[in-house]
């Protein structure tokens, strides 16, 4: 009998269609534009780039249930991290829950976290303001035609250069007076200095500094108060011996943000960065490229979430001369609590499957909510004959390596990929060099990382953007808390840098391959026509491109084949 609560492995949904069926679709909204002939392949290429703003304006308007559904983004991780440690603290709180959604207030009072307190009233506050001006598909005023809505939640007024430029002049202004302001204080040796007092015991010094720098941070402030205020309350939990505890009630607080809303928050973050977006355009032309002839494309996407990168090639896909290929799509990710594990996953099965009606692509998904290292290539269901592609942007840094356990679930993992023997491999890679057991070490190189992601923040987004507050605490901030504030198997922000990440794939038994020359100068041009100046696309020996800001590289992309083939 399978045990529901571990492991998932379900073909939910199928949709097929013919061939013959696809001129249909130049009855279908234009989401595109043309670029000129894909390298290798002969046809038109067409930018479908935008087509994830579409899917994502699409759920927002679409699915009434979002608003009272939590985010996907933090029961995951918050699973992996803190099941044990949580189900302990709730039966001291005497509130357990299957879903983790104990009041953030009792937990702070058995605790002694009086910032978590704040953020949570704050939270509950703001929450309300948001609902009052909620126009979603289930409150929206019907006399609005959708078109209004699709100019609001698409910018498709305004050209991404002259919105960060008209930023610029307002953010200016307050860097100004930021500037002044650092003659007085300068956060970043105060919190280096805090740090080291952490890591030498010096508790008096480092009392000392946390009110120094409290009196300087704020989640409202400047890049690097924003910054300092969530490093602030990581070392406060470390202190107390609350990382785990503080890290369940961010979450615990974080349930209680619908769907909905993260949803937004989201689509503010690729609207001002590239680095998702462009990572996804990457991938999916090379897909596209790779499945030129195929007649079922199996893509096996490690950490699919919501399954944002899809629309895009989905749509692509439809486009093909001769029709599209059956694709089939294993979405994989980890068990959200209760008794439902994958109810997530299959939900994001159900809106590609929509999004495959749509556009008249064969749809295959196949649903698993595990532990990726216990998973076993049977449950894949590979068939004999279709190209494989094993996809993983981004979240191979959550799965414990060898600091954590002698057999390395992220070497296990690999050699799972390997054992699948894919015709590709993506790997996108986060590259932080934080995945240390050194304390003061971790605090620096995360300090670094983060301080760059509030500054492309700060540089792009004005400072009373709701949807970047939103996204700021409860994804970078709690990042941070998870890497300064736990330990163990209770950290599961580990990233590695991608130099550390191909020795690791090579020891797997992979080898590298080059990448499309011609593909990434397109993505070069896009970011640099469309995004603030700052941004960065680079190249590795031709292998790895890389993806920054300010000259620090933040994300890198690369191919692998297993060296079998």
């Amino acid at each position: 009998m399978m045990n529901s609560t571990t492991l998932v492995v379900e073909p939910a949904y199928t949709y097929s269609s013919s061939s013959s069926n696809l001129n249909q679709n130049q009855n279908q909204p234009s989401w595109s534009s043309e670029l000129g002939e894909i390298p290798g392949v002969g046809v038109k290429e067409v930018d479908h780039s935008d087509a994830i703003l579409r899917f994502i304006t699409q759920m927002l308007m679409e699915e009434e249930d979002l608003e009272n559904q939590p985010c996907m983004l933090h029961d995951c991780l918050a699973l992996q991290a803190t099941q044990k440690s949580l189900y302990d603290l709730l039966l001291n709180a005497q509130s357990p829950t299957d879903h983790f959604t104990a009041d953030a207030d009792d937990q702070s009072s058995q605790i002694s976290l009086p910032p978590v307190r704040e953020k949570k009233n704050r939270r509950r506050e703001d929450a309300e303001d948001r609902r009052s001006s909620k126009q979603l598909a289930g409150s929206a005023d019907e006399s609005v035609p959708f078109e209004m809505y699709d100019k609001v939640l698409l910018c498709s007024d305004s050209d991404p250069v002259r919105r960060n430029n008209t930023n610029r002049g307002k953010l200016q202004r307050g860097r100004k007076k930021s500037q002044a302001e650092a003659i007085k204080v300068d956060l970043s040796s105060l919190l280096m200095q805090c740090a080291q007092g952490v890591a030498s015991f010096d508790t008096r010094s480092v009392a000392d500094f946390l009110v120094r720098i409290r009196e300087h941070s704020s989640p409202h402030g400047d890049a690097m108060e924003r910054l300092a205020h969530y490093l602030v309350n990581a070392i406060d939990a470390r202190l107390a011996g609350a990382g785990t505890a503080s890290y369940a009630a961010i979450n615990a607080v974080a349930v209680r943000i619908s769907a909905a809303e993260i949803l937004k928050a989201y689509k503010t973050y690729i609207t001002a960065s590239p680095f998702k977006k462009m990572s996804n355009v990457l991938a999916n032309k090379t897909i596209r490229k790779l499945a030129a002839n195929a007649e079922t494309l199996h893509i096996i996407d490690f950490g699919i979430l919501y399954g944002y990168q899809w629309p895009c090639l989905i749509h692509a896909l439809s486009e093909r001369p001769g029709g599209p290929p059956k694709l089939r799509i294993t979405g994989i990710d980890f068990p959200q609590p209760g008794f439902r594990p994958a109810e997530r996953v299959k939900a994001t099965g159900r809106r590609l499957e929509n999004y495959c009606k749509r556009f008249r692509v064969p749809f295959e998904f196949i649903a698993i909510a595990k532990k990726w290292e216990t998973i076993k290539p049977e449950e894949l269901m590979i068939k004999e004959g279709e190209v494989v592609v094993v996809n993983c942007l981004y979240r191979l840094h959550n799965v414990p390596d060898e600091t954590v356990m002698a057999d390395s679930p992220r070497d296990a993992v690999l050699r799972l990929i390997k054992e699948i023997n894919p015709d590709m491999f993506i790997h996108g890679v986060v590259n932080g060099t934080f995945n240390t057991p050194f304390f003061i070490t971790r605090f620096r190189e995360a300090m670094f990382h983060y301080s760059s992601l509030f500054d492309m923040y700060e540089a792009t987004v004005g400072r009373e953007d709701g949807n970047r507050a939103l996204f700021e605490e409860h994804v970078f901030g709690k990042e941070v808390m998870n890497i300064i504030a736990c330990e163990g198997t209770e950290r599961v922000e580990r990233p590695e840098t991608y130099k550390q990440w191909q020795a690791r794939s090579v020891r797997a038994g992979f080898r590298q391959l080059p990448l499309d020359q011609e593909l990434v100068k397109f993505v070069r041009r896009k970011v640099k026509n469309e995004y603030h100046k700052d941004f960065s696309v680079d190249e590795e020996d031709g292998k790895w491109m890389l993806q920054g800001w300010k000259g620090r590289v933040i994300h890198a992309i690369s191919y692998w084949q297993p060296t079998s083939q």
